[in-house]
């Protein structure tokens, strides 16, 4: 996935690194809200499919003729609207559930941006980016409670920010966000966002309070819908004919009437008993996976293994499957940053607990626990070894790293494990044990020159501070004179690093920009928002733009100059941490 043209058009490239101005930057006109899509936000089509404004649907003949019918009725006048009482009413302007001062955003992370301009890069951003840790930070930011920014309408920024964390994997994190919503003061954006947040997290129910908003703006589903729901409240014979209604009249068929068909069959005394068949099934939607996953099934191997790294993680949360059976897409979401180093320990602890004791010897839950509790250094040593060796792609990789991360902070530093020290740092960097990681700068500075030059380049970068750490000019020069790197995208993304930390000076990263041609000197439209955003303050704009600067798949294709003005931003807007974790990661996977 390449960056996007926008953020790498660039004028001529300059050879000095661009510093702060004392007036902040003046912020970008907001750019348009995109008319509405050519296709509808289709709950039965694509996962990623973006939601559409208000679609308005015509009235057949045949549902006018129902309409008169329906009238000539003598029925009762419809209950009273139920009101909610003032005291559990939830304020729109202020949804979230993270504190953003204690995630280091400050009492106002949007400031005075345009609510309509961030919408925009939310909602055109690629998702996964290219950073574990910015996904982290970014998710946090989503999530945080803060009054919206201006320009936007309260309830549809709701629906933009978990639109972009279902786009990340993040399906807890996007209902968290829905349900800090009155229903009804649902748009027709956050009808359809929180159709897809139902689906992600494998949950009919949250369906059924959506059936008016799905009947004015998901009209296809809409019958599907009411069926499963009259189930659900335990009126069996009247989701049954609305299921055969919708088998006669309706304009979805096949699997994914069939998957509705079984949810139906899930409710009390119904009876019903509903076969599904993969076979001619070529890909999963959101539709499929969600009422498959709700009625306890693992679809095909194939299928998930073609799905979308966000399908998978939604699948390692499902809660009606085994821990067994979420394994293989926990490994996706601890790679994306949806899943943290604990929540990995707990789900091999899960299986721990559920095999059968003498099969235990040959599972990696085994492993994992002679990781932390084997009889000897070596033996602990060798189970780190064997988890690490599992991860055969990027994200199972880092998932391993992130697995084995508490015992890796167990080992007692040593020069003389020169072969698994960048490893064993790695991984405890993926979970932010800085402060176990830095345990080893003594014994990196006296390993050999490739084990040294790994773990001095990540240490430099994410130890806490820079006590024992060599940063001379010599140093770094000599890292990037042994770098093999294609075009030293490392020693670019090092030197971005430090400067960017500002472990070293500007005039320092000036001569080795020059001297090396590294790039970080050039300017876009990006750099001079990101760094506008850092001026005045703004930590959660800083987020979004730096996830909208790292739209790409793999960190070696990301441009050392985006490296170098995101990190300055965090460290402008107090995000530390942040900064130092995305820095180090950058060295530690590439």
């Amino acid at each position: 996935m390449r960056i996007k043209p926008l953020l790498i058009a660039s004028a001529a490239a300059a050879l000095a690194l661009p510093v702060f101005a004392q007036q902040a930057p003046q912020p970008p006109q907001p750019a348009p809200v995109p008319a509405p899509a050519q296709l509808p936000a289709n709950t039965v089509g694509p996962a990623t499919a973006q939601p559409d404004e208000t679609q308005v649907t015509e009235t057949s003949p045949s549902d006018e003729t129902a309409v008169e019918e329906v009238a000539n009725l003598n029925l009762p006048p419809p209950p009273p609207p139920v009101e909610y009482p003032g005291w559990a009413r939830r304020d729109p302007w202020g949804v979230g559930s993270l504190d953003p001062e204690r995630e280091g955003l400050g009492a106002d992370p949007w400031g005075g941006a345009s609510g309509a301009f961030l919408s925009t890069l939310m909602r055109r951003m690629s998702t996964p980016i290219a950073s574990r840790w910015a996904h982290i930070a970014l998710r946090d930011a989503l999530l945080a409670k803060a009054r919206a920014p201006r320009d936007v309408n309260p309830v549809d920024w709701v629906a933009e920010r978990a639109w972009l964390l279902l786009r990340l994997g993040e399906s807890d994190a996007a209902r968290m966000l829905v349900a800090g919503i009155d229903t009804d003061h649902f748009t027709p954006k956050m009808v359809q966002v929180a159709v897809q947040s139902a689906l992600a997290n494998a949950d009919p129910p949250a369906l059924c309070p959506l059936e008016d908003g799905i009947g004015k703006y998901e009209p296809n589903i809409r019958a599907l819908v009411q069926a499963m729901c009259s189930s659900l409240a335990g009126e069996p014979d009247t989701a049954a004919g609305q299921i055969d209604d919708a088998r006669r009249r309706g304009r979805i068929g096949g699997i994914d009437l069939n998957l509705a068909d079984k949810v139906v069959g899930a409710g009390a005394n119904t009876a019903r008993a509903v076969s599904i068949e993969w076979d001619p099934v070529d890909s999963l939607t959101a539709w499929r996976f969600g009422l498959a996953t709700a009625t306890g099934m693992v679809p095909p191997d194939r299928l998930m293994n073609a799905a979308s790294t966000q399908l998978r993680a939604f699948q390692a949360r499902a809660p009606l499957l085994t821990p067994q059976q979420r394994l293989n897409s926990a490994w996706v979401a601890a790679g994306l940053g949806v899943f943290s180093s604990q929540s990995m320990v707990d789900l091999y602890s899960a299986i721990y607990d559920s095999t059968d004791p003498d099969d235990l010897p040959s599972t990696d839950a085994w492993q994992l626990r002679q990781a932390f509790v084997g009889k000897d250094a070596d033996t602990r040593l060798a189970a780190i070894r064997h988890l690490l060796a599992l991860g055969k792609d990027p994200l199972q990789r880092e998932a391993m790293r992130a697995l084995v991360a508490r015992a890796a902070s167990r080992v007692e530093p040593d020069p003389k494990l020169q072969a698994d020290a960048p490893d064993l740092i790695s991984a405890m960097l993926a979970a932010g044990y800085d402060a176990a990681a830095a345990r080893w700068v003594g014994a990196c500075g006296r390993m050999k020159e490739e084990a040294g030059d790994r773990c001095w380049a990540m240490l430099v970068l994410g130890a806490p501070n820079t006590n024992g750490l060599d940063l001379s000019a010599g140093r770094i020069t000599s890292f990037i004179g042994r770098d093999k790197s294609r075009g030293k995208f490392r020693s670019a993304l090092l030197v971005a690093g430090l400067a960017g930390l500002g472990r070293i000076t500007p005039d320092a990263a000036n001569s080795l920009n020059r001297r090396y041609g590294l790039g970080l000197g050039r300017q876009s439209s990006w750099t001079r928002m990101i760094d506008g955003a850092a001026v005045r303050g703004e930590g959660g704009t800083v987020l979004v733009l730096t996830g909208t600067g790292f739209q790409t798949a793999r960190l070696d294709q990301l441009p050392g100059v985006h490296m170098y003005h995101a990190l300055t931003a965090l460290e402008r807007t107090g995000q530390h941490f942040t900064a130092r974790m995305i820095a180090a990661e950058a060295l530690s996977r590439t």
